[in-house]
């Protein structure tokens, strides 16, 4: 089984503002590392990351799960302005589906 720090959700883009790669983890939403490379970037943010968790479980704090090993029922529940949820309505009703169909798939798109 990989290390826990494998199992984590990484991403690295480049930053117009910082001029430099920007390494992420979405499971530690707080932090990130700046590099010239984007392997470098990648590499500084799991050493971070990693000495997130030394230091969590050291100090006896929970560890946040893995994106990857979270189970998801498929439901959600949005909260929406009534004029948002109106023309979602009609935008339905005018494609013939259901709202909860539309939605599905105007957020597929997005992925």
């Amino acid at each position: 089984m990989p290390e826990l720090i494998d199992r984590y959700t990484y991403r690295v883009f480049w930053s117009d503002e910082d001029e430099e790669y920007v390494g992420l983890c979405a499971e530690f939403g707080l932090l990130s590392h700046l590099d010239n490379t984007p392997e470098k970037a990648l590499i500084g943010i799991r050493e971070l990351v990693s000495h997130a968790v030394q230091l969590n479980l050291e100090e006896g704090i929970k560890v946040p799960e893995p994106l990857s090993a979270r189970r998801y029922s498929g439901t959600i529940t949005l909260r929406v302005p009534p004029e948002t949820h109106r023309a979602l309505a009609m935008d339905a009703a005018e494609a013939g589906v259901s709202m909860n169909r539309l939605a599905a798939e105007r957020l597929a798109l997005r992925h």
